[in-house]
């Protein structure tokens, strides 16, 4: 039987469970050799302040989209905050693992490690 679920530091993703880890299970962070080289930078940092941020100043369970954390921290420029868009959700699936929001998907709270298309943020309830 595989160990409990671990969350990728990096993406955020849930990490699915290989024999060959089976002796270093408790170390493994990373869901794969491109998260481990990517890790968390300053920028995916501000994304996550700027979510946190956004969701404190919105009332009881409203929601953002995740371009507004990457218009935020990139500006108003159309390529600088589009480029930050994946680094926007993988910022929200790490706030997901860390229990403070939800992501959602027509209302409706769904796994961040398989969510596809548009997605909104709010605060864990």
């Amino acid at each position: 039987m595989p160990p409990a679920d671990k969350t990728c530091a990096s993406c955020g993703r849930r990490i699915e469970w290989r024999k060959k880890w089976e002796r270093d299970w408790d170390e493994v962070r990373y869901c794969s050799t491109a998260c481990r080289k990517h890790k968390v930078s300053a920028t995916d940092e501000r994304l996550e302040a700027s979510i946190l941020d956004l969701l404190g100043s919105r009332k009881g369970g409203a929601t953002i989209c995740p371009s507004e954390a990457a218009r935020r921290v990139g500006g108003e420029d159309e390529d600088a905050w589009r480029e930050l868009m994946e680094p926007a959700r993988r910022a929200a699936r790490r706030l997901v693992a860390a229990g403070e929001v939800e992501i959602t998907q027509g209302g409706k709270v769904v796994d961040p490690s398989t969510a596809k298309g548009a997605i909104r943020i709010r605060k864990a309830h």
